[in-house]
């Protein structure tokens, strides 16, 4: 049977970007599968519920069949060999994000020497962009078109009506 190349894009998603969402299609040509698995990380304080975050993702990728979204509570590690994926997809904006980045695969490849941690470098125009910053724009009523996609704007802006 043939061996199929599952990679893993981890993270909080609070809500998902323009940025996220360029890394995710610019990694479909590299993989069979990616699956955007939302941590549930207790040190932060997420915006939005677990449930709107994985919506916001399923609609925005409803129409690519390689994009699956899940959930999960473990070291990334457990849950990528869990799946059968051999892959972390990680997206790099700065230097500073690049030394993180490289401590966390060097200490994922000390756990599991299976997982290979792939890194792709964020398009220039959305290097400044996190979900921290639109968060921030969000809690001061400010607009966040310019930072998030289409469909996860209007996925927001009807969740903040409710």
């Amino acid at each position: 049977m043939e061996h199929l190349k599952i990679a893993v894009f981890p993270g909080s998603f609070d809500p998902i970007t323009i940025g996220h969402e360029s890394i995710i299609l610019r990694a479909l040509p590299l993989f069979d599968e990616i699956i955007v698995a939302i941590g549930k990380n207790s040190d932060k304080r997420s915006l939005f519920s677990m449930e709107d975050r994985k919506l916001f993702i399923s609609e925005l990728f409803k129409g690519e069949k390689k994009v699956k979204v899940d959930t999960f509570d473990s070291l990334t590690v457990n849950y990528c060999k869990s799946l059968g994926a051999s892959y972390i997809l990680r997206g790099l904006r700065t230097s500073a994000d690049f030394e993180y980045e490289r401590m966390v695969a060097l200490a994922n490849k000390t756990l599991e020497p299976n997982l290979e941690t792939i890194f792709l470098l964020t398009d220039t125009k959305h290097s400044y962009i996190n979900s921290s910053l639109v968060r921030d724009i969000l809690h001061h009523g400010g607009n966040p078109s310019e930072f998030v996609p289409k469909t996860v704007c209007e996925l927001i802006i009807s969740t903040k009506e409710k």
